[in-house]
């Protein structure tokens, strides 16, 4: 069985980036698939907005990214059937600094990975929820990624942000990890009463292609209010339109993965 990684990365933050990786491993669960969730951001959003509190976290994935444990010493079930988690730390702030002089500073994610993965072979989806920042983490996390999905803000300056993180997945392919590639661009956050934020969603159409998905993340109360209870929307409000649209995306991601299975 195949397990395909997918660093979940926009350098810039507020962008719907670890509401995506918590929905979107949720919604991948739901339909049968066997997903990881990586919290590799200091923030630690996406662990608590998967009901992991931060004085449970013994072994977190700064652990694993420092060599001290595995990654599967990490690694918790989530309460949701088919999703597991590696939740963060507040200790990752300073992984930067501590990794600068370490051996293999850029592949430390992408070996802790590969090692859980050899135990873990039942896993299909590998979703890596990275800082808001070109960071050595959000490094480790493309070295370690087959593919990179970026939520974009429908606001005016998304096509400025959306040039860098492409910038840096290029370089990244070309230095460290050749097989790196973009599986995709969700536009979030879209209020659809703003025209604003039809000209944007037109715009980077425009210049991205099918890179786009179609489907679009609403503006949603619902999804907002999910985290400080500890779940996803989906789980929170399975009815709400966030909701419904992170099902929509599920459904485009694993029929982009089955399109480039039969294209190679």
């Amino acid at each position: 069985m195949t397990t395909r990684i997918l660093a979940i990365a926009n350098q810039k933050g507020g962008v719907g980036k670890t509401t995506t990786a918590i929905n979107l491993s949720t919604a991948l669960a739901a339909v049968g698939e066997k997903v990881l969730l990586i919290d590799l951001d200091p923030q630690g959003n996406a662990s608590t907005g998967l009901g992991s509190e931060a004085s449970t976290r013994a072994v977190t994935t700064y652990d694993a990214l420092m060599g001290e444990y595995r990654l599967e010493a990490a690694v918790i079930d989530s309460g949701i059937p088919g999703l597991k988690l590696a939740p963060a730390g507040v200790d990752l702030a300073g992984a930067e600094v501590e990794l600068i002089e370490a051996t293999r500073r850029h592949y430390r994610l992408a070996d802790a990975l590969a090692d859980y993965l050899k135990g873990a072979s039942e896993t299909t989806y590998v979703l890596i929820d990275c800082p808001p920042s070109l960071s050595l983490l959000t490094i480790n996390a493309l070295a370690a990624a087959d593919a990179v999905l970026i939520p974009l803000q429908a606001e005016f300056f998304a096509l400025e942000g959306l040039s860098q993180i492409i910038r840096t997945i290029e370089t990244v392919r070309t230095r460290i990890n050749p097989r790196l590639e973009l599986q995709g661009i969700v536009l979030t956050m879209a209020d659809v009463r703003n025209n604003l934020a039809a000209a944007v969603e037109a715009d980077v159409r425009a210049h991205m292609g099918e890179k786009v998905y179609e489907t679009v993340i609403p503006r949603n109360v619902r999804i907002s209010e999910a985290p400080s209870h500890g779940k996803p929307a989906l789980l929170y409000d399975l009815k709400c339109a966030g909701s419904q649209a992170y099902i929509r995306l599920a459904s485009e991601v694993i029929q982009r993965e089955r399109e480039k299975r039969k294209a190679a």
